[in-house]
């Protein structure tokens, strides 16, 4: 029998070469974010972090994706703003229940490796750590042949933050008659991609290239637009003493995520009037014919953050968002709930 020819790894469609490189643009990036508590480099079996300074720390943690937001950026060839909005919408998702970031990892997998493309969305990564002061410590690249199509890759983060026990928000104090102020989104954040590609794309037949005059932008443009962080107003209002709870609009909407925070026998009432609907879910909305319910629970609408705050500390607060350049509206309040019902958002 005739010996079989030399098969290497790189045959079956793994490149450890290509590998190294982008391992090579991962150190650099990754060590510009790293701070004091870092006690490991990449490259280690586990990431080391060195937690100081706290009397009685809580550890909160996050993971995510960033959803099919993806399927803009392989359209488009730009890699760099993804990495950002994972970072953000995971800093978000920890910085509600008052957590500052400690670190960050990822887990980057993909048919074949394109080390240019990877380092684009570590850069981003990077990017978005550094001006959440976390250091992005590790994570992991995983090149599997056969499993996602040419030119594509899944992205995922993972998060650990810590906040003192006495200053961690949990939606306990809030009480009917707190008022809700919301702050604004820079678009679609990372969420409503399904329904917002299959309206633009196939719905009117746009390209991500096509220039749209009513926002100013390509389709593309517009849809990369960057996830925003929300840690300086939160962690400043904290501080402050003027915040009783805060809930991230993401999937699901403000009619999905407000409850979250709401002791029982509560719920809100909602102002829709209240704050200027950015004009591309306005033309997400007449696209589609798409139901005002499914709206709603589908798309932020332009506002990505929700704080809850005391009547007798709005002002207060507002002069402190207003001091930060935060734009913010008051969006409602809350109410009590009807006896036996769930909590639920009422809009007006």
């Amino acid at each position: 029998m005739a010996n079989p020819r030399t098969i290497r790894y790189r045959d079956a469609g793994v490149n450890i070469d290509e590998a190294s490189r982008a391992v090579s643009h991962i150190k650099r990036l990754a060590q510009s974010t790293f701070t004091r508590g870092v006690l490991t480099g990449i490259g280690s079996f586990g990431a080391a972090y060195q937690l100081t300074g706290w009397k009685k720390p809580v550890l909160i943690s996050s993971s995510d994706g960033v959803g099919t937001k993806l399927k803009v950026a392989f359209w488009t060839g730009r890699h760099d703003t993804v990495g950002q909005d994972l970072v953000n919408h995971c800093v978000n998702d920890i910085a509600v229940q008052g957590a500052r970031p400690l670190f960050f990892l990822d887990y980057y997998a993909t048919g074949k490796l394109d080390a240019e493309v990877m380092r684009q969305v570590v850069s981003g990564l990077a990017q978005a750590c550094r001006e959440n002061c976390c250091a992005l410590i590790g994570g992991e690249t995983a090149e599997m042949p056969g499993l996602y199509a040419a030119g594509e890759y899944d992205l995922a983060g993972f998060i650990v933050g810590a906040v003192e026990r006495s200053q961690m928000l949990t939606g306990a104090k809030i009480r009917a008659g707190d008022l809700l102020v919301g702050l604004p989104s820079t678009g679609l954040h990372t969420n409503g991609y399904s329904l917002a590609r299959k309206l633009l794309f196939e719905v009117a037949g746009y390209g991500a290239g096509t220039f749209l005059p009513e926002l100013g932008c390509t389709a593309g443009e517009e849809l990369l637009k960057v996830h925003r962080s929300y840690l300086t107003p939160i962690q400043t209002l904290l501080f402050e003493g003027v915040l009783k709870g805060a809930a991230h609009i993401t999937g699901g909407g403000m009619s999905d995520n407000i409850p979250r925070i709401l002791p029982a026998g509560l719920a809100v009432e909602i102002d829709p009037s209240a704050w200027p609907v950015p004009p591309v879910f306005e033309l997400l909305q007449r696209l589609g014919a798409v139901p005002e319910d499914d709206y709603r629970r589908t798309f932020n609408l332009g506002i990505g953050m929700v704080l809850v705050v005391a009547p007798r500390n709005v002002s207060r607060a507002g002069r402190i968002l207003d001091g930060l350049k935060e734009t913010h509206y008051r969006i409602g309040r809350v109410v009590a709930a009807k006896r036996g019902a769930r909590a639920r958002v009422h809009y007006l």
